[in-house]
């Protein structure tokens, strides 16, 4: 509910604080003098698109303040703003006179898309021009399914079911063909791999006993030929000739070579040992040269596979194991896209299904709800019109497979067509009005404001309009601005705007009106300029019900 509105230099409203209350408030005044103004500085605060111009002439800022109850609907809106609250939702809106605009809500700097939102729980404004509610097409599913009291979480739970079981087929589709695309890569990469078997750490053992081969054929001639000094047709012979020849002229050298004789012994058993230590080290660096060829092969081959791979060579046995499971998968690839179209189809079974329930439930809302406008135009003085609502099929989505479109036929026998076009503006006004009075059930929460729903209507349908207002008001808050003293009459609580001029500058306010007021203001609604006592006497009668 909508508790006070301070209006502070915009357009003709210099200052203006209203304090409105629960049920049917009523704003009337002659025309011009700034009824209009007050619902552009209500849009205005609340983040609707309206004049551009809106500070007052001479000033430098124009500001809104409006203060709603707080609902569990506003409630979500601020939590998710970040914005705390308690009992009440202050919205305070400055516009500056070069243009810029800045708001709060309960003094938290907040941007028009938080105020727009804002908007859409606290207030519903409904008139011949009105294209953010009844008269939108985009709305009106929205509108059959809250009539109808319908859960539409099913269905949306189905799509998200769907969208997921598609996106899964979609990227095992995509990555199918994309294996698909390298496949003669990958059998012949892993034919390859597995032919040479690379291991791990072989690289490095082959690289380093080809080191020790190459250094081994680098130093065994020199090796050989040391052997071959210190064989019996060298260093070894020689000490044996040089003994023998020494043994046959010791016993003539009375003892004089038994030391010479003695060391050559030893000089024999020496050489004995480094010939033994020369022969085992050329066994240890004898190889086949074959050998050396054939291990140089394989470590240039897995050096090479390397290189083609871009992986080092201790990693290509883990890289073929990849290649593997791609391959695998591209083998199994037809079974699992296979099972997973079962589960698109599945999927689209199910939501089908619980579409299919909405259709149906939607169609039986949509009959209530034509029955119902029936009874609520016939009051209106439009009993011959015929209100449709459409359930045409539609593109499938997370609201089901169904679009809704309420139609009208003003005459027998006439094509329907939508609201806003074929309806006239008076009629439009009570089209409007019945539908609102069908749609709003117990919801109470939002402060309705009717803007000259009544044009064009008179007499004992201006009666109906009123009442019908009265009835929406009840449990809630209704504000309209109109022309009609039955509606006026009606009213629970009755503002006048006023138009004044002081100093040369022309104001627009706002006073609440008594008992005597209301008697005058609805007898100036009746007779025009001139109030008569009979004009009095009828509006008395209008406001005793």
């Amino acid at each position: 509910m909508l508790r006070t509105l301070d209006i502070r230099d915009m357009l003709i409203i210099e200052r203006l604080s209203l304090a409105f209350q629960p049920g049917l408030n009523v704003l009337t005044g002659e025309t011009g003098a700034g009824k209009s103004i007050m619902l552009d500085a209500l849009g205005f605060v609340l983040g609707w698109r309206g004049r551009a111009e809106l500070v007052r002439a001479g000033a430098a800022t124009g500001e809104v303040t409006a203060v709603f109850d707080l609902t569990p609907a506003v409630r979500a809106v601020l939590d998710e703003a970040g914005i705390a609250a308690e009992d009440e939702v202050i919205l305070r809106r400055v516009n500056h006179a070069d243009g810029r605009k800045t708001a709060w809500v309960n003094d938290r700097r907040v941007s028009g898309e938080v105020l727009r939102a804002l908007s859409d729980v606290l207030v519903e404004l409904h008139g011949q021009h009105d294209d953010r509610g009844l008269l939108n097409p985009r709305g009106h599913r929205l509108m059959l399914d809250a009539f109808a009291q319908v859960d539409v979480g099913p269905v949306r739970r189905a799509w998200v079911e769907l969208g997921r079981a598609r996106t899964r087929l979609q990227e095992a589709e995509r990555a199918l063909e994309a294996i698909r695309a390298e496949e003669d890569f990958l059998r012949h990469a892993v034919a390859e791999l597995d032919k040479l078997d690379p291991q791990q750490g072989e690289e490095a053992s082959l690289d380093a006993r080809r080191r020790a081969m190459q250094a081994a054929e680098r130093i065994r001639d020199d090796i050989a030929r040391a052997h071959q000094a210190m064989s019996d047709q060298g260093a070894e012979g020689l000490l044996i000739d040089a003994t023998r020849w020494l043994e046959g002229a010791a016993d003539r050298a009375e003892g004089r070579l038994e030391l010479a004789m003695a060391a050559l012994t030893r000089a024999m058993v020496e050489l004995g040992e480094a010939q033994q230590g020369v022969e085992d080290c050329l066994t240890a660096l004898d190889f086949n040269p074959s050998e050396l060829e054939a291990m140089e092969e394989r470590l240039f081959a897995i050096r090479a596979l390397a290189r083609k791979h871009n992986v080092l060579a201790d990693e290509l046995g883990e890289f073929a194991e990849g290649l593997r499971r791609r391959l695998a998968a591209l083998d199994g690839g037809e079974r699992d896209i296979a099972a997973l179209r079962r589960a698109v189809s599945e999927a689209d079974m199910a939501y089908r299904s619980e579409a299919e329930a909405l259709t149906s439930t939607r169609r039986k809302a949509a009959m209530r709800l034509d029955k119902a406008m029936a009874a609520e135009l016939a009051p209106l003085k439009m009993e011959r019109a015929v209100f449709e609502t459409l359930v045409t099929p539609a593109d499938a989505g997370p609201e089901g497979v169904d679009a809704v479109a309420f139609t009208v036929a003003t005459n027998p026998g006439a094509p329907p067509g939508p609201l806003n076009k074929i309806a006239s503006g008076g009629e439009l006004s009570r089209f409007l009005l019945a539908l609102k009075v069908c749609l709003t059930g117990d919801t109470r929460d939002v402060t309705m404001i009717f803007d000259e729903i009544d044009r064009g209507v008179g007499g004992a349908t201006a009666n109906a309009v009123g009442r019908r207002l009265k009835a929406l008001a009840e449990g809630g808050q209704v504000l309209v601005v109109t022309h009609s003293p039955q509606v006026a009459a009606l009213g629970s609580h009755h503002w006048r705007v006023e138009k004044r001029v002081k100093g040369g500058m022309t104001t627009s306010t706002v006073v609440g009106l008594d008992h005597d007021q209301r008697v005058e203001e609805v007898g100036r609604m009746l007779a025009g300029d001139t109030v008569t006592e009979a004009a009095r006497e009828a509006a008395r009668d209008l406001l005793a019900g």
